[in-house]
């Protein structure tokens, strides 16, 4: 689906001379085009729009499924899935078929989607600095159009989640290390950890070896749930259980105590093996989750 194996000719389209620079912030304002409607079904919407901040624009996909009741006002969730190199909106949503399961939790479900001028290859910029912080680059990019669908969509501002593949899954992590006031939760599926890489030599390592030495978990980490294959040759394991001890060292406890795990062993409908390990805290509740395939 993501084809991991494109990674690294991505990173290495990074050194083309047509390879974009984002690294000067302008004082651009917020600027939000009205979403066009595709869909024609009336009770569920598939749209097209995009958000600009500081000379970056972000296109997106955005379901908005049936409502649930004849005047139902209640506020309803929203996935936001980010998309692995070579990708874009409309054939993650085909590939992950997060539309479907969305019509039955009634949830939004956006699709942000990098452009080939940021990226040749359309991949997040997750391995360059000022694409790793709050209120930089990228994530802050991704963080006002999150916040403007939510604005426009009655979303409950407290139900925001992200997931990604791949590259996407290094931007969700990042984003969720960003704005853990914003994000609720995130999933992270063959990525890597917030920080793993700073240039494209050291992202190459992560992605071979897996990352280096911790520089700390940030204050707080959202729950996080990861998937990863142990085969993977693109994406090293090893960046999967960076991400599961970061989340897990932001849960400690009082007295310093990490979530305990509970790990279980099971075969998938087609035949794949895999360990689901399940770290909890003191009063029980689920805060990382972490699937070896």
């Amino acid at each position: 689906m993501d084809a991991t194996r494109t990674i690294q000719q991505a990173l290495l389209d990074q050194t083309a001379p047509n390879a974009a620079r984002f690294d000067a912030a302008d004082t651009a304002p917020v600027e939000h085009v009205a979403p066009a409607e595709r869909a024609a079904h009336p009770t569920e919407r598939w749209l097209d729009g995009s958000s600009a901040h500081r000379g970056r624009t972000i296109a997106y996909k955005l379901y908005v499924p049936p409502a649930t009741s004849d005047g139902d006002t209640a506020k309803r969730p929203l996935v936001v899935m980010l998309h692995g190199c070579t990708q874009g909106a409309a054939d993650f949503a085909a590939g992950t078929q997060m539309n479907l399961l969305a019509r039955e939790a009634g949830a939004l479900v956006l699709y942000p989607e990098q452009t080939q001028h940021a990226n040749a290859q359309k991949c997040w910029n997750w391995f360059k600095p000022q694409h790793q912080q709050r209120g930089k680059g990228e994530p802050e990019a991704l963080a006002m159009l999150i916040r403007s669908i939510v604005d426009e969509h009655a979303v409950d501002d407290a139900r925001v989640y992200v997931a990604g593949l791949s590259a996407g899954g290094a931007m969700a992590d990042i984003l969720g290390r960003s704005y853990p006031d914003l994000i609720a939760a995130v999933g992270v599926h063959s990525g890597l950890p917030s920080g793993a890489a700073s240039d494209l030599p050291s992202a190459l390592a992560a992605m071979r070896q897996g990352p280096g030495a911790s520089d700390g978990a940030s204050a707080c980490v959202p729950p996080t749930i990861v998937f990863h294959g142990d085969a993977d040759a693109t994406v090293h394991v090893r960046n999967a259980a960076a991400i599961v001890d970061a989340a897990r060292t932001s849960h400690r406890d009082p007295s310093g105590a990490l979530p305990e795990g509970q790990a279980s062993e099971g075969r998938a409908p087609a035949g794949r093996r895999y360990t689901r390990t399940v770290y909890a805290d003191r009063d029980g509740r689920a805060r990382t989750e972490y699937w070896r395939l």
